[in-house]
């Protein structure tokens, strides 16, 4: 699991969509959603970012080791 705390909403669904497995978004009601790829998913994302001054806080269950890394080097890179 990891928590991210999201400031650059383009690059990080870039990241996100370069993923070669799911990259699950883990919701306040316990539910899991894959947001890799899913662009009605991403567009809700988009929307709650712009809402919260361009500041999304998000947790995530990434099973691909090689995405997980991507993504962890892409928030380290970013801060």
């Amino acid at each position: 699991m990891l928590k991210l705390n999201i400031l650059n909403m383009k690059f990080f669904l870039d990241t996100v969509n370069a993923c070669i497995g799911k990259v699950n978004m883990l919701c306040p009601d316990g539910r899991k959603l894959n947001i890799n790829g899913e662009e009605k998913v991403q567009g809700g994302l988009w929307q709650q970012y712009f809402q919260n001054k361009n500041c999304l806080r998000l947790v995530l269950e990434i099973p691909n080791p090689t995405d997980y890394m991507n993504i962890v080097s892409y928030y380290a890179g970013d801060c």
